[in-house]
C-alpha cells in the first residue's frame, strides 16, 4: 500500500495557468490604472489559479509553528542553550511570543507543533499538537540527523496538519519554526540541494559574532563531508535526513500537504525556505502554492531567493522565524484577495474607464 509521502506527491499537481487570463481581465478592468496596485494584482491573480477559477480568499487561515531540538548545538553553533526550544514552545502557547502578537493582530490562527523537542511531552493544550519523532536530533557534523524512517515520520506528519487544516476549511497555511541551532541545518541543506558553499550562506543565526559564523560554517562543511553518501547520492528524502531536523522536516510535509489539497502556503524566513526546498525538491510543482512572506536579513537568505527566482513580499530586516514574517504576509494575501472581489468594475461604478 502506498504511503502517506508517496500518496500525496501523487495528488500534487501544477494550477492552471490559463486561468490567468481570466484573473488579469478582471484586475484590468477594476477602477483604477492598470497595474497600479503592482504585486498585490499579482498576487491576487495567483490566488484565483489556485482557487480554481474561484473568488479567490485566504480566511480563515493559520500558521503551524513547528519545534525541535539539534544535536549540533553541541558544536557551539547558537548563542542559546538548547533549553531555549522547549521554554519558547511553553512561551508560544502562554501567548507570549513574536509570533503570537503578531499573529493576533493580522487574525490568523496559530497552532504549536512539537515535532522533535528534547524532553518528554508538553501538558496538553488546545493549541500543541504532539507529534515528536525523536527528542533532538543527532548531531548532523558526525553522521546523519536522524534515519530516513524518522524524516519521513516527521514529513508525514506535516502532511497530515496540512491536510486535517483543509478539511477544517482552512484557506491558507503559514509557516514557523522554532529550535535552537536550527539555522545550521538549514544551511547544510542550502548546501547540499543548491551547491552553496557553507561560507556563502552561513550567517549569525540568533546572534553569533563572525567568529562564530566561521565555526558554523566550519560545522556545516564538516556535516557536508560526514554526509556526503546522502549528499552524492541526490534523494530529497534522504538528504533531509542526513541534514536536517524535525521541525524542518514537518514544514517541507506541511508544503507538500499543502499543494496537495490546491491550498496556498506562506513561507515564513530562513528555516521555512530551507523546508520548502526540500518539499520542491520532492516535488517541483509545489512551487505553483508557495509564497515568500519576507526577505530575512539572516546572511545568504537572498542568495537563496536569486536562486529560487523568487520575490518576497515584504523586506523588514527581519530574521526571527516563528511564523511572524508569515503572519504578516498572510494579511498582504488577504489585501491581495479584496481587492479582486470587492473592487468595482469601470461599468459597475460608471467610471469612464482607460480611452483605447
Amino acid at each position: 500500500m502506498p504511503n502517506t509521502l508517496s500518496r500525496t506527491l501523487a495528488a500534487i499537481s501544477p494550477v492552471d495557468g490559463t486561468l490567468r487570463k481570466t484573473a488579469m481581465a478582471r484586475l484590468d478592468n477594476l477602477t483604477k490604472p492598470r497595474g497600479s496596485l503592482g504585486r498585490l494584482e499579482e498576487t491576487a491573480a495567483r490566488l484565483f489559479c489556485i482557487a480554481g477559477g474561484q473568488a479567490p480568499g485566504v480566511d480563515p487561515a493559520r500558521i503551524f509553528t513547528c519545534a525541535g531540538d539539534h544535536g549540533v548545538t553541541a558544536e557551539g553553533v547558537s548563542p542559546f542553550p538548547q533549553e531555549v526550544t522547549r521554554q519558547m514552545v511553553a512561551n508560544f502557547l502562554a501567548g507570549g511570543a513574536g509570533v503570537n502578537a503578531l499573529a493576533r493582530t493580522a487574525g490568523v490562527g496559530l497552532t504549536v507543533v512539537d515535532a522533535g523537542c528534547a524532553g518528554g511531552e508538553f501538558a496538553p493544550h488546545p493549541s500543541l499538537v504532539s507529534a515528536k519523532v525523536m527528542p533532538g536530533t543527532a548531531n548532523l557534523a558526525q553522521g546523519p540527523a536522524m534515519s530516513v524512517d524518522q524524516c519521513q515520520q516527521a514529513v508525514e506528519t506535516g502532511i497530515r496538519l496540512a491536510s486535517a487544516a483543509a478539511a477544517e476549511g482552512v484557506r491558507c497555511l503559514g509557516m514557523g519554526e522554532m529550535g535552537i541551532g536550527n539555522t545550521t541545518p538549514s544551511t547544510a541543506l542550502f548546501c547540499a540541494y543548491m551547491g552553496f558553499t557553507p561560507l556563502e550562506i552561513a550567517g549569525p543565526g540568533a546572534g553569533l559574532p563572525p567568529a562564530g559564523v566561521r565555526l558554523k560554517a566550519e560545522v556545516v562543511r564538516k556535516a557536508l563531508w560526514a554526509n556526503d553518501a546522502a549528499v552524492s547520492g541526490g534523494d530529497p528524502l534522504e538528504i533531509l535526513a542526513a541534514l536536517g531536523g524535525c521541525e524542518i522536516a514537518a514544514l517541507a510535509g506541511l508544503v507538500l500537504g499543502a499543494a496537495a489539497n490546491r491550498l496556498p502556503v506562506v513561507v515564513d524566513g530562513f528555516i521555512s525556505t530551507a523546508a520548502y526546498v526540500a518539499a520542491v525538491k520532492m516535488h517541483q510543482d509545489v512551487a505553483d502554492y508557495a509564497f515568500f512572506s519576507h526577505a530575512s536579513a539572516e546572511h545568504g537568505h537572498m542568495m537563496v531567493m536569486e536562486a529560487l527566482g523568487a520575490r518576497p513580499l515584504l523586506h523588514l530586516d527581519m530574521r526571527l522565524g516563528e511564523g511572524t514574517g508569515a503572519a504578516m504576509a498572510i494579511f498582504v494575501l488577504r489585501c491581495a484577495a479584496a481587492i479582486f472581489n470587492d473592487m468595482a468594475t469601470f461599468e459597475a461604478a460608471g467610471v469612464s474607464g482607460r480611452a483605447s
